[in-house]
């Protein structure tokens, strides 16, 4: 139900915007990588303006996203030595049941102990 209010909400109201922002920026713009000399054809693009647009929204996104997986590596390097560290103790614990299985069988407590059953 919360993904539909947000689809409702956000999506559908930048979708929209960015339909109406694609069909009013069509005209062709130059975009260049050299200041010096802007005519040099092996470093210009020429593509409508809304396109340029989406690129740059994508690459910042892109960006963004690297950012913050680059910022959070410590604290999943940190989860990592904590499931092996788990993993390991787990381990021990299962050799340690294991020998003592090994080491004293279980035996079957005398029937003297046992509770008697009602007549």
């Amino acid at each position: 139900m919360f993904n539909r209010i947000v689809l409702v909400v956000v999506v559908v109201p930048v979708a929209i915007v960015l339909i109406a922002l694609a069909v009013a920026n069509r005209a062709t713009a130059t975009f260049t990588l050299d200041p010096f000399n802007p005519g040099n054809p092996g470093l210009t693009l020429q593509l409508p303006l809304f396109v340029m647009l989406f690129l740059a929204l994508g690459a910042g996104l892109l960006m963004g996203s690297f950012a913050t997986w680059w910022n959070q590596g410590r604290y999943r390097k940190e989860a990592r030595s904590k499931a092996r560290e788990v993993q390991l103790l787990m381990q021990e614990i299962s050799q340690r049941k294991a020998s003592a299985a090994q080491a004293s069988p279980a035996q079957p407590a005398p029937a003297s102990n046992l509770p008697q059953p009602y007549a």
